[in-house]
């Protein structure tokens, strides 16, 4: 069966799910569009809830008429399929690299620095208070299917993020290229664990959370400040690059 109206039931909870960060946290649910995100969910091994495509697409999934399915669309060109996941959560954040966000309230920051987070190895992302729902339609599709292969962890004290942490700050600190960082490994043969703590561009860490970092570091520019999510991608690059084994 084919649904033809923008006003069917299934249709209308996509929309809610699609608009409202509450309905999400309240349906453990969100959705994701386009055919590449939903085949690198598929690739991460994340089972759809519910799948849908336009009619005649050929793709799998309950057919819709294009223009219903375009009318519950985030996307401007609308889409061809969509599918809606099991919000996930894992119990706690882990190392060896992690990166902590705090206030970045852009989705688009916050799923590019998922992004870069998988690029550079990061073994999970914090969420933290202020930041901005990282399974909302603009971070999934900023994610480029990140979002399915990185651990997403909420935390609400600084004290729970793996030690030693590094603020990053605009001014201030140490260079974070001549930060001294624990060797790759330590002396029983273990990983060390770091934690990268990034805040918004206009507004940075708080004071009391740089007051609780192990180390405090910048980027060296020739501006005053970088996107959050160019910040933490440079940032996550350097450190990445130190912990490497040698």
């Amino acid at each position: 069966m084919t649904i033809t109206s923008a006003h069917n039931a299934h249709l209308k909870e996509l929309r809610k799910l699609n608009h409202r960060r509450r309905a999400r946290e309240l349906a453990g649910r969100f959705v994701a569009e386009g055919e590449d995100l939903l085949a690198a969910a598929d690739a991460a091994g994340w089972r759809a809830v519910e799948r849908y495509c336009a009619a005649g697409s050929g793709l799998a999934g309950t057919e819709v008429e294009p223009e219903a399915l375009a009318a519950v669309s985030e996307l401007g060109s609308g889409t061809r399929t969509l599918a809606v996941y099991e919000i996930r959560w894992a119990a706690r954040p882990t190392g060896p690299l992690c990166v902590s966000l705090h206030g970045i309230t852009d989705p688009g920051n916050v799923g590019t620095i998922l992004r870069s987070a998988v690029a550079f190895g990061a073994a999970s992302v914090v969420i933290a208070p202020g930041t901005a729902d990282p399974f909302g339609p603009k971070a999934v599709r900023a994610s480029m299917g990140a979002v399915f292969e990185v651990p997403l962890v909420r935390v609400k004290h600084a004290a729970e993020l793996p030690r030693p942490t590094v603020a990053l700050v605009a001014d201030g600190g140490e260079a974070l290229s001549e930060l001294g960082l624990v060797p790759p490994e330590g002396p029983c043969g273990t990983r060390p664990q770091v934690t990268l703590m990034v805040g918004s561009e206009r507004n940075g860490l708080a004071p009391e959370l740089v007051e609780t970092a192990d180390h405090v570091a910048r980027i060296p520019i020739v501006t005053h400040s970088l996107n959050a999510a160019m910040a933490a991608t440079v940032a996550l690059y350097e450190v990445s690059r130190r912990m490497a084994p040698q």
